[in-house]
C-alpha cells in the first residue's frame, strides 16, 4: 500500500471520528448537566445569600437555557477554550497538561508490562496443553478477572507498604525527599534517564512500581486469554500442519506461521484493554492518591465541575480515537491484505 493511499486512509478515520466525538460532547453535556448539586450554591459558600449564589450562577452562564449553555461551550472549544477549572481556579487545558502525563506514564507502563507478561505466557499454554504452564495462565485469567481493581491495589498497598514496608508510601509520583526531574516528556522514569538520575529513576521507578502492577494484572488476563485461544487455533491449521511436514523447524513455524497470524486478535484486544485502563486509573489513582486526569475527574465531579469534567471526557475521547487509529495502521503492518481490502 502505498504512502499516498495510507495517508488517505489515515484522513478518512480521522473524519469518521468527528461525529463519534460530537455524540460524546452531547452525552457528556447533559449527563455533567443532570449531575445532582448546585456548582453555584457549591461556590458562593454555605454562608452566601441567594442574591450572592445567582450573581455566581451569571458568572458561570448557567443562569441560560442549556441549548445556549452548549453552543457558547463548542464555540469555545473550537477555539481551544476547555474553560476554567472553578475548583481549582486554573485553565482545565493547563490541568490535563500537567496532570496528562502523569497517567499516560502508569496506563502505557502497565500495558507494557501486562504485554510482556501474557503474551509469552500465552504462547506457552498453547504450545503446551494441560502443563503447569497452562494451569498457571488459567490461574491468572482467573484471578484477573475476578479481583476488583480496588481490592487489588489495597491488597498490595497492605502487604508490601504496611507489613513488608518495601514499598514506598503512596503519596504521589516521587517521594518527598526527592525533586521531579527536568521535564521534556512528562513522564518521570523518562525524563530521569535523560537527566542521567539514576537516584530518581529508581525513585520514581518505586513509586509507580504498586500501581503499575495492579493495573497490569487486570488487563494481563484478557490478553493471556486471548493469546492463548488464537495460538490454538492457528496451531491446528493447515498452512501450519503444512510447514510442519515440509521440514521446516519448529521455532519457524512457531513465530513466522503461527504467532504472526495470531497478532492480529491480540492487538484488537490491546486495544480494548487500553480503554479499560483508562476506566480503571480513576480509581486507581484515587487508591494512591496518583496526581493524574482521572483524580482531577473524581474531585471536579464531587463539586459538579462541568467545565472540568467535559474536558475529562474530551481527553479521554480524543485519546480512545488516537488508538483505535494506531490499531488500524497496526493492522495494515501485520497484515498487508487488510490494507488492500480496505
Amino acid at each position: 500500500m502505498s504512502l499516498a493511499l495510507k495517508s488517505r486512509r489515515v484522513g478518512m478515520r480521522l473524519l469518521q471520528a468527528i461525529p463519534t466525538v460530537f455524540g460524546i460532547l452531547v452525552v457528556c453535556f447533559l449527563l455533567t448537566r443532570a449531575l445532582p448539586g448546585d456548582p453555584a450554591a457549591y461556590f458562593a459558600g454555605q454562608m452566601a445569600d441567594q442574591e450572592s449564589i445567582e450573581a455566581v450562577r451569571k458568572n458561570l452562564g448557567l443562569d441560560q437555557p442549556l441549548p445556549v449553555q452548549f453552543v457558547d461551550y463548542v464555540g469555545d472549544l473550537a477555539q481551544g477554550d476547555l474553560g476554567t477549572a472553578i475548583s481549582t481556579g486554573q485553565t482545565v487545558s493547563a490541568e490535563l497538561a500537567t496532570r496528562l502525563p502523569a497517567s499516560l506514564e502508569l496506563t502505557l507502563g502497565a500495558l507494557l508490562l501486562a504485554f510482556l507478561i501474557a503474551v509469552p505466557l500465552g504462547v506457552m499454554a498453547a504450545t503446551r496443553p494441560n502443563t503447569w504452564i497452562d494451569h498457571l495462565c488459567r490461574f491468572l485469567v482467573t484471578a484477573g478477572v475476578s479481583l476488583p481493581i480496588f481490592f487489588t491495589g489495597l491488597a498490595l498497598m497492605y502487604v508490601f507498604y504496611y507489613l513488608l514496608g518495601w514499598a514506598p508510601a503512596p503519596m504521589g509520583r516521587l517521594d518527598i525527599f526527592y525533586l521531579p526531574p527536568e521535564s521534556v516528556t512528562g513522564f518521570y522514569t523518562i525524563d530521569a534517564l535523560i537527566a542521567g538520575d539514576w537516584e530518581v529513576f529508581r525513585a520514581a521507578l518505586a513509586q509507580m512500581a504498586l500501581p503499575l502492577v495492579t493495573l497490569a494484572l487486570f488487563v494481563l488476563a484478557p490478553i493471556a486469554r486471548m493469546t492463548r485461544a488464537a495460538m490454538l487455533q492457528t496451531l491446528g491449521s493447515d498452512y501450519v500442519r503444512t510447514a510442519r511436514a515440509a521440514g521446516l523447524s519448529g521455532c519457524r513455524v512457531l513465530i513466522t506461521y503461527a504467532f504472526r497470524n495470531a497478532l492480529l486478535p491480540v492487538v484488537t484486544t490491546l486495544g480494548m484493554v487500553f480503554s479499560f485502563l483508562l476506566g480503571a486509573n480513576v480509581l486507581v489513582e484515587k487508591v494512591f492518591a496518583w496526581p493524574g486526569i482521572g483524580s482531577f475527574a473524581v474531585e471536579a465531579l464531587v463539586v459538579s465541575d462541568y467545565a472540568a469534567v467535559q474536558g475529562f471526557v474530551l481527553c479521554m475521547a480524543l485519546l480512545f480515537v488516537g488508538l483505535n487509529l494506531l490499531i488500524d495502521v497496526v493492522y495494515t503492518l501485520i497484515d498487508p491484505r487488510v490494507g488492500e481490502e480496505a
